[in-house]
C-alpha cells in the first residue's frame, strides 16, 4: 500500500479560477443573456443554415480536417490522467523504473501533440475563416456601392461602416473561434465525462450532484458582472463618439465657431466620471466571480477527496485513481460552462450573419442591363433628351408631390441647358438623371437616342462628367485625387488638366507639389480651389456631356471668376446641363429652362426670355428664395 500523504499527491488549488468564456483581448466575460437586438433581427430577417453552410462550401475538406483535429485532440489530452494513475498506482509503489520513464515520456508526448495540434487547427481554422470573412466583406463592399443615391441618402454613413467591419469582424469570431470551441467543449466533455465514469462511477455520480449547483451559482455571478460590463461598454461608445464628434476637422470647426468648447469638456467630464464608476464596480464584480470560482474548485475536490475516503463511498479506490479523477473533473468544469452558452452564442453569431446578408439582399436600383448597348466615348455625340420625364422620391407616400412632371427637354450634342427654379423646382434631380444617380419613373433619358438604362454605368460614367457644389477630396495627395477620373493618365497630361482649370500654379506653390496631401476633405484648399481641383478631375477624363451642379453658388466674386474662368474652359465643345444661379452662368448658355414644381414653364434663349418679362425675367429681378440670385439683369 501506498503510504505518500495524500496532500502531495493532490493537484494545486488554482490561484485564479480559469473563465468559462473570454472577451476581446482574452478578458474574461461569463455567460451572457440573449440581446433582445439579436432577437429582433433573426425575427426582421431571418438565416437559413443552409446559406451559411453554403459560404463553407469551398473549404469543406479545410473545414472536416479542423473537426478532426478538434476530436482527436481532446482525446489525446485524455491521456494524461491515466498516465498519472499509472505513475502512481503501479511506477513509483513497484520502483518500476522503465514503467516510470514510459509513463512519463507518454505525459510529455501528449503535451507536445495536443499543442502541435493546436497549432495547425488555428492555422486550418483561421484559414478559413479569413477566406470567408474575405469573399463576405467584398461581396457587401461591392453591393453597397451598386446601390443607388437614395440609398445613401436615407442611411447613416456609420451604419454601412458597422455593417463592414464590425458585424463581419464578429462573424470571424464565431468561424475561427466560437465553432471550433463549441467542437472542443462538446467533444472534451462527452470524453471526460466517460473517462471519469471509467475511472469511479460512485465518484461520478457525486459530481453528477455537485457540478449543477456550483455552475448555477458561478453564473449568476458572472451575468452580474455581465450587467455591468454592458453598461460599461456603451459608456465607452458615447466617449469615443464624444471624441470622434469634437475632435474632428469639422468638430473642432464647430466648437472654436460656437464658443462651445467649456460646454463639451464637461460633457467629457461626465461622461468619463460616470465610466470611473463603473469600472470600479466591473472590477468588484470581477473579484465576487474570482472568489465564486475558487471557492467552487476548492469545495469540489474537496467532497471527493471525502468520498474517497468513505468505506461506503470509496470502493476501495487507489490513490491513483483519486488523483486521475480530480484532474479530469477540474477539466470538465470550463468546457461544460461554454457549452452552457451555446444558445446566446448561436443567437448572437446568427444575428451577425442576419445582418450581413440583409445588405447582401438590398435590391439594386439601378443597375446595369443584363445586355448593354456598346458606347464609344470617342464616337459619342452627346445629344442629350428628356423624353415626358417624370419622377417621385420613394418614401413620401400617396400625397407626395412629383419633383419632376412631363419635362419634355432636348440639349443638341455641343450645346449648353441652363437650368434655373426656385428652391425645390426640380433643378438637381432633372441633372441626376443625366448621371443616371436616379431612374426616370415615367419617360425616358436618352443619350444619342439610346436609353440611358441600356447602357452600362462604366460607359456612362466614361462619357458623362459631374461638378457639384459639395466638393469631394480624398486624403490622399493631389496627384492621387486627379488621378480617381483617370488612373493610367501621366503626370504630364494631370498637369495639363490643372492648367486648364486655373490651379495649376495653387498647386505649384505647395510645399510637395503635385506630391502634397491635401488634408480631411480637402481643408487644406479654399472652396474655390477645390472646385478647381474637382473641375481638373473632371478635364482629365475628358467627357462628352458635363453636368454642373451650382458649382460656383457658394463662392465669392472674385473667386467665382477664376471658377467660371475653369468651368468655360471645361464647357468648350461639350453638351452642358448646368444648375444656374447667376446671370453671368446663364447668359453663356445656349439655352435655359425654368422649372417650377417639377415642370418646364418656360424655356428658350436667355436674351429672348428677359425680353419677353416671364418666369425668368421675375427670377433675375426678384432674386426672391430661389436658388438662383440672378444679379445685374433687366428685365422687361
Amino acid at each position: 500500500m501506498v503510504t505518500t500523504s495524500s496532500t502531495l499527491l493532490a493537484p494545486p488549488a488554482p490561484t485564479s479560477a480559469p473563465s468559462p468564456a473570454s472577451g476581446p483581448g482574452g478578458r474574461p466575460h461569463g455567460p451572457r443573456r440573449r440581446d433582445p437586438a439579436d432577437r429582433e433581427q433573426l425575427l426582421r430577417s431571418p438565416v437559413s443554415l443552409r446559406r451559411i453552410a453554403a459560404l463553407f462550401a469551398p473549404h469543406r475538406w479545410r473545414v472536416g480536417l479542423v473537426v478532426v483535429l478538434i476530436v482527436t485532440s481532446s482525446l489525446v489530452a485524455l491521456a494524461s490522467p491515466f498516465l498519472v494513475r499509472t505513475v502512481i498506482d503501479d511506477a513509483l509503489p513497484h520502483a518500476d523504473v522503465r514503467l516510470l520513464v514510459l509513463a512519463v515520456a507518454g505525459m510529455v508526448a501528449v503535451a507536445a501533440v495536443t499543442s502541435l495540434l493546436g497549432v495547425v487547427q488555428t492555422w486550418v481554422s483561421t484559414g478559413v475563416g479569413q477566406r470567408v470573412m474575405h469573399g463576405l466583406r467584398t461581396s457587401v463592399f461591392t453591393h453597397v456601392q451598386r446601390q443607388s443615391m437614395g440609398f445613401f441618402t436615407r442611411t447613416r454613413g456609420g451604419e454601412i461602416t458597422s455593417r463592414l467591419t464590425n458585424d463581419i469582424g464578429g462573424m470571424q469570431s464565431v468561424v475561427t473561434s466560437t465553432a471550433t470551441s463549441l467542437a472542443s467543449n462538446a467533444t472534451t466533455v462527452v470524453g471526460t465525462a466517460a473517462a471519469m465514469a471509467a475511472l469511479s462511477w460512485r465518484l461520478s455520480l457525486l459530481t453528477l450532484v455537485v457540478l449543477p449547483p456550483a455552475v448555477w451559482l458561478t453564473r449568476r455571478v458572472a451575468l452580474l458582472r455581465r450587467s455591468i460590463t454592458t453598461a460599461q461598454q456603451q459608456r465607452l461608445a458615447d466617449l469615443q463618439h464624444q471624441v470622434e464628434e469634437s475632435l474632428s476637422v469639422s468638430g473642432a470647426l464647430l466648437t472654436k465657431t460656437l464658443g462651445t468648447a467649456d460646454a463639451q469638456s464637461q460633457r467629457f467630464a461626465q461622461t468619463s466620471a460616470e465610466l470611473v464608476d463603473l469600472e470600479v464596480r466591473a472590477s468588484l464584480a470581477g473579484r465576487w466571480r474570482m472568489a465564486t470560482m475558487n471557492i467552487v474548485f476548492a469545495a469540489i475536490p474537496a467532497l471527493i477527496y471525502l468520498a474517497a475516503g468513505l468505506p461506503v463511498t470509496s470502493g476501495g479506490m487507489t490513490v491513483g485513481t483519486l488523483v486521475a479523477f480530480t484532474a479530469l473533473q477540474a477539466a470538465i468544469f470550463r468546457p461544460l460552462m461554454g457549452l452552457l452558452d451555446v444558445g446566446v452564442q448561436l443567437t448572437a453569431s446568427m444575428a451577425l450573419f442576419s445582418r450581413v446578408f440583409e445588405y447582401l439582399d438590398l435590391t439594386v436600383d439601378i443597375a446595369d442591363p443584363a445586355h448593354p448597348v456598346p458606347l464609344d466615348p470617342a464616337t459619342t455625340r452627346g445629344e442629350v433628351r428628356f423624353e415626358h420625364v417624370g419622377f417621385t422620391y420613394p418614401g413620401g407616400g400617396a400625397s407626395t408631390r412629383p419633383a419632376l412632371d412631363d419635362v419634355d427637354l432636348v440639349v443638341p450634342a455641343g450645346t449648353s441647358l441652363a437650368l434655373v427654379g426656385r428652391t425645390g423646382s426640380g433643378k438637381t434631380t432633372l441633372a441626376s438623371l443625366v448621371a443616371r444617380l436616379h431612374d426616370p419613373g415615367t419617360g425616358r433619358v436618352t443619350l444619342d437616342g439610346t436609353d440611358l438604362r441600356d447602357l452600362a454605368l462604366a460607359d456612362l460614367a466614361r462619357v458623362v462628367g459631374v461638378v457639384s457644389q459639395e466638393t469631394y477630396l480624398l486624403h490622399a495627395t493631389v496627384r492621387e485625387n486627379l488621378r480617381q477620373a483617370e488612373p493610367e493618365a501621366t503626370d504630364a497630361e494631370v498637369e495639363d488638366a490643372a492648367r486648364r482649370a486655373q490651379v495649376h500654379d495653387v498647386i505649384a506653390a505647395l510645399p510637395d507639389g503635385y506630391d502634397t496631401l491635401v488634408g480631411a476633405r480637402g481643408h487644406r484648399f479654399s472652396g474655390g480651389e477645390q472646385q478647381r481641383l474637382a473641375i481638373a478631375r473632371t478635364l482629365l477624363r475628358d467627357p462628352r456631356v458635363l453636368v454642373l451642379d451650382e458649382a460656383t453658388s457658394a463662392l465669392d466674386t472674385t473667386t467665382e471668376r477664376a471658377v467660371q474662368a475653369a468651368l468655360d474652359e471645361v464647357r468648350r465643345g461639350r453638351t452642358t446641363i448646368m444648375i444656374a444661379h447667376r446671370l453671368s452662368t446663364v447668359s453663356g448658355a445656349d439655352q435655359v429652362a425654368v422649372l417650377d414644381a417639377g415642370r418646364v414653364v418656360e424655356r428658350g434663349r436667355p436674351a429672348e426670355l428677359l425680353a419677353a418679362g416671364g418666369a425668368f425675367a421675375a427670377l433675375s429681378s426678384s432674386g426672391t428664395g430661389a436658388a438662383v440670385s440672378l444679379e445685374g439683369a433687366t428685365p422687361r
